[in-house]
């Protein structure tokens, strides 16, 4: 294994090869089902708002700050492997190669969000910000020169430091990016030139100090495991990842929420399904950020058509997936020694559902209370929110 090129080949064609076995999954019926509903309800909502815009909305910060966090989340990809920090050391010297293919390809599978966020803002930078067409392209092409020093500032501030305090590097990156893309937005050219100068002297500092210190295996390893880590979990909410494990936690101040499933023999599978459900981060996280977006949905989508099919969406999101969750897993449990109802899980599933939904639907009300408006079609957005998870359970094959 003398050629690292060929090394970066092989284990690109896997990692794609492994990504596409689970994106299949992830982009199924119900999950385009549900994006088309998401995507159409904050375009149409984007677009409405847009058109009542006040005039002196600070458009260029807006989209700067939004831009700027996305172009500062640059993780190098290097696909680096446990064993790499011993077999790799004879070929310590010709280790640039493989570092040179492994940041280009995190440079063009990361550009792609900072890009969508980027023709998200047109409409606003030329509609609100009166932006010209050789403004937003002169944007464009800067968009992509920050994106790639960023990458590099990253990489080589990891290299130098092993990673320690990373989120002081992107604080500082994220402000130059701010600066710079602000200035650009501005016409204040040299200010734009300055902020320049001073990315490039933060850039070759840490490039310099790279140089003075070994390659950091351990710390590079790490990142990629778990950065695909991240990935598996989030596969595991829509289908089986063999190698993964969901983490546990106690969550003793929700014990009372067990007094729901009394001490009798018929609620054994209730009472389990819910200790499964708010132990485990996984599915117990998953309904937490379903919820806390209908809840925004509910309270900053103006229109009151478009919150009832955002809410709806993702309670429908929310049922099927941890549905799908609690009655898929395949790991042996106490239960199945005994004569129950191979029915009777799936009845508690269906209960928990419905009590976590019916929790779900008092939140996304809380947040109309508190947003203020009481008209008949707001005050619908809970119903639909029960009634659709009711519907996705009863339709539901499993």
């Amino acid at each position: 294994m003398n050629n690292l090129r060929e090394v970066w080949s092989k284990r690109f064609v896997y990692y794609i090869n492994e990504l596409q076995k689970y994106l299949k999954y992830i982009v199924s019926g119900h999950i385009a089902f549900v994006l088309v509903f998401v995507i159409g309800a904050a375009g149409y909502t984007y677009s409405e708002w847009l058109n009542t815009a006040p005039k002196d909305f600070p458009a260029f910060i807006v989209v700067a700050f939004i831009l700027s966090l996305l172009l500062a989340m640059s993780t190098p990809v290097t696909l680096l492997k446990n064993a790499d920090s011993v077999y790799f050391l004879p070929l310590e010297t010709k280790l640039g190669e493989y570092l040179k293919l492994a940041l280009r390809w995190t440079y063009f599978s990361s550009i792609f969000v900072s890009l969508a966020a980027f023709i998200v803002s047109i409409p606003l930078l030329t509609k609100i910000a009166g932006a010209t067409k050789n403004e937003i392209i002169y944007f464009f092409l800067i968009v992509l020169v920050l994106k790639y020093w960023s990458i590099q500032t990253e990489f080589n501030y990891r290299w130098a430091s092993s990673g320690r305090g990373i989120w002081a590097d992107r604080f500082v990156r994220f402000l130059l990016l701010v600066a710079a893309l602000y200035f650009l937005l501005s016409a204040s050219y040299l200010f734009l030139i300055i902020i320049g100068i001073l990315q490039g002297i933060y850039l070759s500092v840490w490039a310099k100090r790279k140089k003075e210190v070994p390659f950091p295996f351990d710390h590079f390893i790490e990142v990629e495991q778990s950065r695909m880590m991240r990935f598996y979990r989030f596969a595991n909410y829509f289908t089986d990842v063999p190698h993964i494990r969901g983490m546990t936690k106690r969550r003793k101040w929700l014990d009372a929420f067990y007094k729901l499933a009394p001490y009798e023999q018929k609620n054994t599978q209730l009472y389990l399904v819910m200790r499964t459900f708010i132990r485990t981060n996984d599915y117990f996280y998953l309904w937490v950020r379903l919820s806390f977006l209908s809840v925004v949905g509910a309270i900053f989508i103006p229109f009151p058509f478009v919150a009832i099919i955002f809410t709806g969406a993702l309670a429908f999101a929310t049922v099927i997936q941890i549905k799908h969750a609690l009655l898929s897993g395949h790991e042996f449990r106490m239960d199945l020694l005994f004569p129950i109802d191979p029915e009777a899980r799936k009845s508690a599933v269906n209960k928990l559902l419905r009590i976590i939904q019916f929790v779900q639907a008092l939140f996304v009300l809380l947040g109309i209370l508190i947003k203020g408006e009481y008209t008949l079609l707001m005050i619908l957005v809970p119903v639909i929110v029960f009634v659709i998870s009711e519907l996705t359970l009863r339709m539901s094959k499993k």
